[in-house]
């Protein structure tokens, strides 16, 4: 079925220009479309307001620059948000840990699985000494066969959720419940840690005002994206404006 944009068919030529650009996407194929589908909107839109360049995208540039716009974040703002999660803008703060994976993959039985994870940690629990035998015989990790042991890590060197549980911990000791991340589940032992130093807010209040504007523009630019999605007619293709390539 032919896409068709305010009455105009994308070609296949339009396609094959595009794709290139979208190869590391999940779907390249629909990223280029959706790309192709909201430049066509964003033009038609710009021409409707009589802005005009023969450069495609520099059009495209001016019309947002005209209709997306946020304020710049202010001093307070940026103060909450440090105070708010002052971890984030901690350094040196390590952990040495320990992991049992039990790695959720296409068919696994999530019901069983989780059982015998369940198991697997109330054994731990009752017997810490037993965790490095439970690992290498339990994990699917590659760090089974050392014990499940990962060294230091520093926030950042994980997936968020490994991370939170892992830092919010009290060291030596089994965390006492499964943390589940898109790898599978996880019986975390955490060993000794290092705390760190909280960074000056002088010093990353910059970063977080740059941080707070990308998030507000992306938020905003997303909302503008629905309305014009809206306003166009499309066929051919089921469109969010919300899951725009534009917006990175």
């Amino acid at each position: 079925m032919p896409v068709i944009v305010n009455s105009v068919e994308l070609t296949d030529a339009d396609m094959e220009q595009e794709l290139p650009a979208h190869q590391d996407a999940a779907d390249p194929m629909k990223s280029a479309m959706t790309a192709l589908v909201l430049r066509r909107v964003l033009g038609d839109e710009a021409r409707r307001l009589s802005l005009s360049n023969d450069n495609e995208d520099e059009l495209i540039d001016a019309l947002l620059a005209l209709e997306v716009k946020v304020p710049e974040p202010g001093h307070d703002e940026c103060l909450r948000q440090y105070q708010a999660y002052s971890e984030r803008f901690t350094v040196g703060e390590l952990a040495e840990c320990s992991h049992i994976l039990f790695q959720v993959t296409p068919g696994v039985d999530l019901d069983a699985l989780r059982k015998h994870a369940g198991v697997v940690l109330a054994d731990v629990l009752e017997n810490p000494s037993l965790f490095a035998a439970c690992a290498k015989a339990n994990s699917n990790c590659p760090s089974g066969e050392v014990g499940g042991s990962l060294g230091q890590i520093a926030r950042g060197a994980t997936v968020p959720e490994f991370e939170r549980a892992v830092f919010a911990a009290a060291p030596e000791r089994v965390i006492p419940q499964l943390i589940e991340t898109r790898f599978g589940l996880h019986i975390i032992q955490v060993g000794r840690k290092v705390a760190g130093h909280l960074l000056a807010f002088e010093d990353v209040e910059a970063k977080i005002a740059s941080a707070m504007y990308k998030t507000s523009h992306d938020h905003a630019l997303r909302q503008y994206l629905q309305v014009v999605v809206g306003r166009a007619k499309i066929s051919g293709i089921e469109m969010q404006g919300a899951d725009s390539p534009l917006v990175q």
